[in-house]
């Protein structure tokens, strides 16, 4: 199983050991932030600092003006990184350690841009909006982000890319000191609160044959149980949620809002790795395209919901959560079991065990993966974890070469 850890430029510019210290590790991919959302980050070990403020979604290289020139949505610069290009200085000092580098690209989580543009957001079904939830059935949000994926993804140095976001985003959101927990939301509420009425949005539906009018009626009366504290024991997995969902809205306003959210999915992400294609071919780069994904197309967020068998028809493959017991495993990478024979199903398992990571169930936890067909790791987050956490993953990526479960180091650009 190949391996790969994710990391943050900042974890390595200004520390000259950081590129030899990943590589001890046994890890022999990189998956760099090229475009990343806000966020507060410690660096437990950088010799200069210890902790990074983010302060709004921004790219990690200097964008060109030329391709931004004339649009109303355009990606922030940082300050927060010394120098220009914090992705193209932290790769090559990377490559120099051996490792090979894949941009990491957040594309639908953007709160400064929807704060700054603010008829782009998503809007439930009350009429509020999700300034850090881009709708991505906008046409000028699908082109900011085909654009910016383009970009962001075909780095100098690159040898692939993994598309985080790359789909609806919704209710759920990490926010600054939120105040969100008072009232128990399950996925099929969580879904409910994510649903777009959005003037594009309200469009759309109306040509699936239902007004938008209607349906966000329905929505907010399935919802008036759990304001009330009076809706039942929370669905389990994928299949209780989907079932949840149906049951809550009826099939066929389940339906109108499923075959919608499908369509814009859909095109984004066709639309998004065609462009990376495209511009790989152009630099000349034997280049792979991942997704984040969750095998659940009704589930929103950085790992969006997708329908397997079509994402895997036109990206090389996903990068799915694995984070848990071994029966949340089961649940995540079921639907991915169908995968075409060179398709990547990479296992996403968190390695900060301040994070709810398992660093010392890593070994048996990759194994279980390998069991139901993943066949390649990703470690979050090699930057984020401190050193007993790194320890045990480098015990863990050699007790699975040991094991005979050996981890391949060659390229893993498609063929």
């Amino acid at each position: 199983m190949r391996a790969a850890a994710f990391l943050y430029p900042w974890d390595v510019i200004g520390d000259p050991d950081a590129p030899a210290r990943i590589a001890e590790l046994g890890v022999r991919q990189v998956t760099l932030a090229a475009a990343y959302h806000s966020t507060r980050a410690l660096t437990p070990r950088h010799p200069r600092h210890r902790v990074v403020t983010a302060r709004h979604a921004a790219v990690l290289y200097p964008p060109d003006p030329a391709r931004w020139s004339g649009r109303a949505l355009r990606p922030y610069t940082q300050d927060w990184v010394p120098g220009s290009d914090p992705f193209g200085e932290a790769a090559r000092m990377l490559a120099g350690a051996g490792l090979e580098v894949h941009s990491w690209v957040v594309l639908a989580h953007n709160s400064r841009l929807g704060a700054d543009h603010p008829s782009i957001a998503v809007r439930n079904a009350y009429g509020d909006a999700y300034p850090w939830a881009p709708c991505i059935a906008r046409p000028e949000v699908r082109d900011h982000l085909v654009t910016l994926a383009a970009e962001a993804a075909v780095r100098p140095g690159a040898r692939g890319t993994e598309l985080e976001s790359c789909g609806w985003y919704g209710f759920a959101h990490p926010h600054g000191h939120d105040k969100t927990a008072g009232v128990g939301l399950d996925g099929a509420a969580e879904y409910l609160l994510s649903l777009c009425f959005c003037s594009v949005c309200v469009r759309g539906y109306a040509e699936l044959g239902m007004a938008g009018r209607e349906l966000s009626g329905i929505v907010r009366r399935a919802l008036e149980p759990v304001w009330a504290g009076r809706s039942g024991p929370p669905g389990v997995g994928r299949a209780a949620e989907r079932s949840a969902i149906e049951s809550l809205l009826g099939d066929g306003p389940a339906g109108v809002a499923r075959a919608w959210r499908a369509r814009a999915a859909d095109a984004l992400q066709r639309a998004a790795v065609r462009a990376v294609r495209e511009a790989a071919a152009v630099a000349g780069a034997d280049f792979r395209v991942l997704l984040h994904a969750d095998g659940a197309a009704h589930r929103c967020g950085a790992n969006v919901g997708v329908d397997p068998a079509a994402v895997l028809a036109h990206a090389d493959g996903v990068v799915v959560p694995c984070t848990g017991g071994e029966a949340a495993r089961a649940d995540a990478l079921g639907p991915f079991a169908a995968r075409p024979r060179t398709a990547c199903v990479a296992a996403n398992l968190t390695v900060v065990a301040g994070m709810g990571g398992s660093p010392g169930t890593l070994a048996a936890d990759a194994a279980h993966a390998a069991s139901l067909g993943a066949n390649e790791l990703r470690l979050y987050h090699a930057g984020l974890a401190g050193d007993a956490d790194l320890a045990a993953v480098r015990g863990a990526l050699r007790a699975l070469n040991r094991s005979g479960r050996g981890l391949a180091h060659g390229s893993g650009a498609a063929s």
